[in-house]
């Protein structure tokens, strides 16, 4: 989907967090950060400056479970 519309679905980041329910514990460039699953927003593209990392693959589980439960159960 965001492929082929001028806008984004996004999780913010933070490194200044407690660990919720709804956040996910992360380590990008050697920081330890969260994703903010409870703040979900969609965004122009243009808005997108810089690519600050990759998450690895259990956090993409992690993620999506998190989500599942949260927009699902």
């Amino acid at each position: 989907m965001n492929r082929h519309i001028a806008t984004v679905i996004i999780a913010p980041m933070t490194t200044k967090s407690r660990p919720y329910p709804t956040r996910i514990e992360v380590t990008l460039r050697r920081k330890t950060g969260w994703i903010i699953l409870d703040q979900i927003r969609t965004v122009d593209k243009r808005r997108l400056t810089k690519k600050l990392g990759t998450i690895t693959g259990p956090a993409i589980l992690n993620v999506k479970a998190t989500l599942s439960q949260m927009l699902i159960e």
